[in-house]
């Protein structure tokens, strides 16, 4: 629970963040809220939270246009009729439109992550994205660089981009994909569950399409179709952040947790390394925990083995980078 002071900071943080970048207010107090959450910004001060606006999300965070929207969704489409209808690593069903919806997301992330290549280090990619199955994406997600004098090659490390909400607070790399690619990267990105839909309004596909169609049938007055559009989202540049990454060949140790006690339960607020079965029960009871341990912000994962990061653990400074850029 954030206490008054806290989330009159963020407030204030969140009027100014929204003056330099294209947030609604709300995505902007979640931005910095979970950046303290994750242990992104160490001290929940007004200094603290602006230092990390400065330092670590201005200088990492890139502008989707309309353009780029347009080329991740159709990509998305290419492959949504033969994937496989469920999340992955869980059973839950998703039907089409939703499916389509998330892996547009998850594109979107690693077309931002295109752009912060290109923005700030003049490397241009190709990303992976031709019909098939999406196992055949998990290992690389970069298909080739362009070098200096102009010629496509494949990549030299293996890039896994992964993307999340602006609420996320984890890097999660369930089962052995985490051995898969070289380098682990995380986006977060600012499209919330309602993005086709403005880029639908932008097409006019309701207004010209199903506005009209409704009618026609004499389910809609003209006026009503007209409330109905005005009701739908806007389409708007979406902002994204390149959180940052992960090395897969450095030592990390078992169990690096860190967390709080509460009164019966005790919730995990950092990890940084692997994750396998049966650690929760050796934190509760090395931590002498009476009722549940879980995770802060998410609970608990689908999943008890592979890798796991807090936004806090992982690198994101411009030299941090330039030793990824180096080697690409």
């Amino acid at each position: 629970m954030v206490n008054a002071t806290i989330a009159k900071t963020i407030d204030v943080a969140a009027d100014t963040l929204i003056s330099t970048m294209p947030l609604e207010k709300t995505d902007a107090v979640t931005l910095i809220s979970k950046a303290i959450t994750g242990g992104e910004i160490v001290e929940s001060s007004g200094t603290a939270i602006s230092e990390w606006i400065e330092k670590r999300l201005k200088p990492n965070a890139v502008l989707i246009d309309l353009r780029g929207y347009t080329t991740m969704c159709v990509d998305a489409l290419k492959i949504a009729t033969s994937t496989a209808p469920t999340d992955y690593g869980s059973s839950r069903q998703r039907d089409l439109g939703q499916l389509w919806a998330d892996l547009t997301r998850g594109y979107l992330g690693e077309y931002a992550f295109k752009l912060f290549l290109q923005n700030n280090w003049s490397i241009e990619i190709a990303l992976g994205h031709e019909k098939g199955k999406l196992v055949e994406y998990l290992a690389n997600d970069i298909a080739q660089v362009r070098d200096r004098s102009g010629n496509w090659r494949v990549p030299l490390k293996s890039v896994s981009i992964k993307t999340t909400k602006i609420n996320g607070v984890w890097l999660d790399i369930p089962g052995d994909q985490f051995s898969h690619s070289q380098i682990h990267a995380l986006v977060k990105v600012a499209a919330g569950r309602d993005h086709l839909f403005g880029f639908f309004k932008y097409l006019s596909v309701f207004k010209d399409k199903v506005l009209a169609s409704g009618v026609s049938a004499g389910n809609l007055t003209g006026q009503e179709a007209d409330a109905l559009f005005k009701k739908l989202p806007d389409f708007r540049e979406i902002p994204a952040f390149i959180c940052g990454f992960v090395k897969r060949d450095v030592e990390y140790a078992e169990l690096s947790y860190r967390g709080k006690p509460g009164s019966k339960n005790y919730t995990i607020t950092s990890w940084n390394g692997p994750i396998s079965p049966g650690d929760l029960d050796k934190i509760k009871t090395v931590e002498r925990v009476a009722g549940k341990v879980s995770f802060e912000g998410i609970g608990e994962f689908a999943h008890d083995k592979g890798f796991l990061f807090n936004t806090g653990s992982l690198r994101w400074t411009r030299e941090e980078w330039h030793e990824v850029t180096n080697s690409i």
